[in-house]
């Protein structure tokens, strides 16, 4: 098995424009051939999602959860490219088992690009702090932050974390399995979560839940 190296990585995804980690599992599983990786990530619908990921989505559904006794709920916007699309049953399982998802692992964004500056800046202090009373030298210590924030990307962004019904995969990975059974684009636009007695900071009032939703570009 060849070294799966950074640079290996790196080639696979320039070829296929999959993600850092898509690609690196791929090659896990390929045992470092960079040919056989491209084709598991075919086999996974990986490489044809990103090729419909600049498609517009207009249509699509507005799916719910409400946890058993009514305490916690969750309301999820998702789009794809066609009515018709977001009428299958395919769709309709997607939208319902994100919208359980997120009731589950409470999620505060969507993807990494929508984590405020405001809240990276403090996760690189507390980071940044803790490298420090480890002892870590001070001339890698950013990157060993860099490190940290992946796990801090999983704990608080939609797209990064596992699947609570299939740990093996991320929600991005779910999301482009979709995408590839169903022929198009699909994103999540943005979701709210609702929990008795919890205000959130965002609001500032009891009642309301914060609505995550992508940073427009």
């Amino acid at each position: 098995m060849a070294e799966i190296t950074a640079q290996l990585v790196k080639q696979l995804r320039e070829r296929t424009g999959a993600g850092m980690m898509e690609c690196k599992s791929a090659l896990v599983e390929a045992k470092g051939d960079l040919a056989e990786a491209e084709v598991v990530l075919r086999k996974r619908g990986i490489t044809s999602a990103v090729k419909k990921a600049s498609r517009t989505t207009k249509q699509g559904l507005i799916g719910s959860y409400i946890h058993h006794g009514g305490q916690l709920g969750v309301l999820v916007e998702v789009n794809c490219e066609s009515d018709f699309v977001a009428r299958t049953s395919d769709f309709q399982e997607l939208v319902h088992d994100l919208a359980m998802h997120i009731a589950a692992a409470d999620p505060q964004f969507v993807r990494k690009e929508d984590v405020t500056a405001e809240a990276l800046e403090k996760e690189r202090d507390i980071e940044r702090a803790r490298a420090l009373a480890e002892k870590k030298p001070e001339k890698i210590l950013d990157k060993i932050i860099e490190g940290r924030l992946a796990k801090f990307y999983e704990a608080v962004c939609l797209y990064e974390q596992p699947f609570v019904k299939d740990n093996t995969l991320t929600i991005d990975q779910l999301i482009k399995t979709k995408i590839a059974k169903l022929g198009e684009n699909i994103v999540v636009s943005r979701f709210a979560r609702f929990k008795v007695g919890d205000a959130p900071a965002s609001t500032g009032s009891a009642g309301e839940a914060a609505v995550h939703e992508p940073v427009q570009a």
